[in-house]
């Protein structure tokens, strides 16, 4: 599961459609192309998996599909096999990172699965039931849903009432009725932040993740059980409630760094508020990892573009993504087959965490009591003799 590191950021893909484009209808992989600002030569390697391509370039190019809805029409039919299976994919996540890492396994497993991609962004908690049959009158097969959609009640009934096979991705606690992909969340936390006790540090905060995903109490759950397992500092001041946001990481750093007794680690539920943490110990002269321990999770591009490297739990994203299309492919096949057995029943597939220790951890410093250095008493001139100095002088 390892991946190249990424040497610098790929810049943003702007979201504006160009107007030919919604002119004509449906775009092409040449407005793909244009759009990421590339070949359709490197698009269609990263449409179907093949060839080297640098990760930014990938990323890109899944930002461009993303920003235009494009369908990989043309590459579904260039495969052979069987009909193409037609699959939506319904996002809606604060952390760019996050969605470009997903966006770059669909794409790619897609291609190889004969998969017809129907993206659309849906914003958690405004309109979800509405915007998911939407994209269910496209005549889908089936339906993908990442954080924070894949804990949403209202979007997993729609999906189910519809009939649709569907697979969560990077849930807390997975849905029965649907298809689930995801890591122990709670396991994770759990072993950083006993990996934070093991090089010394007692009092260590917490930035909770979005309230509205259940991995983010499952993370939190698991930064307890650490914390009460080692006789740690469980001070309440200690957990600091985010979103996910590198906005929500800077005020919930600002804040565990103002405490009276600073922590001297800070593990944020993700890559981007612990980012954020870094750039606030920055602006307050500390040294990180010399005054302050930061971790994150999920290992997304942005670990690795930040100095120091954040040490991080890696949330194999990509992998996952893929894992999603094929569960989903095996499922829609088997029941394209009137299978009614083991086949057809959604799965539910726990992939492994691991632990990335890069620059931002380290023991905590220990420094000696300030001491004043020792100052000699000035010796006192007695008034006369001072008077008579400062005569003799005038003179």
């Amino acid at each position: 599961m390892s991946k190249a590191k990424v040497a610098a950021r790929a810049e943003p893909i702007r979201e504006e459609v160009e107007p030919d484009v919604e002119r004509r209808g449906q775009p092409t992989m040449a407005d793909v192309a244009k759009l990421a600002g590339v070949s359709a030569m490197t698009v269609s390697r990263v449409m179907n998996g093949k060839g080297l391509v640098r990760e930014s370039t990938r990323r890109k190019v899944a930002e461009a599909v993303a920003a235009l809805n494009y369908t990989p029409n043309q590459e579904a039919r260039n495969l052979a096999g069987s009909k193409p299976i037609r699959v939506g994919f319904l996002y809606s996540n604060p952390s760019a990172g996050y969605l470009s890492e997903f966006l770059v396994g669909l794409l790619s497993q897609s291609g190889l699965n004969n998969v017809q991609l129907f993206v659309e962004k849906c914003e958690a908690g405004q309109h979800e039931e509405e915007q998911t049959r939407h994209l269910i009158e496209n005549g889908l097969d089936g339906i993908i849903l990442p954080p924070p959609l894949c804990d949403s009640e209202p979007v997993i009934a729609c999906v189910t009432d519809a009939e649709i096979p569907a697979v969560v991705v990077a849930c807390g606690l997975p849905d029965e009725r649907v298809g689930a992909v995801s890591v122990d969340d709670f396991d994770a936390a759990y072993h950083m932040t006993r990996h934070l006790i093991a090089l010394g540090h007692q009092r260590i905060g917490f930035v909770v993740g979005h309230p509205n995903q259940t991995a983010s109490a499952r993370r939190l759950a698991g930064y307890r059980a650490a914390i009460e397992e080692k006789g740690a500092d469980k001070a309440e001041e200690l957990v600091v409630q985010g979103m996910f946001t590198y906005r929500s990481g800077l005020d919930a750093a600002e804040h565990l760094l103002a405490l009276a007794e600073r922590p001297t680690a800070i593990f944020a539920s993700n890559d981007d508020m612990a980012a954020a943490a870094v750039a606030v110990a920055h602006r307050l002269g500390l040294d990180v990892p010399g005054d302050l321990t930061v971790t994150g999770f999920d290992d997304t591009a942005l670990a690795t573009t930040i100095w120091p490297e954040l040490t991080t739990v890696r949330q194999p994203i990509a992998e996952m993504a893929r894992e999603a299309v094929q569960a989903l492919v095996r499922r829609v096949r088997a029941l394209r087959e009137g299978g009614d057995g083991e086949d057809t029943k959604p799965e539910q597939v726990r992939m492994d965490f691991e632990l990335v220790r890069r620059q931002s951890d380290a023991a905590p410093r220990i420094r000696p009591p300030a001491r004043l250095p020792a100052v000699k008493a000035a010796a006192k001139v007695p008034a006369k003799a001072g008077a008579a100095k400062r005569s003799h002088a005038a003179t």
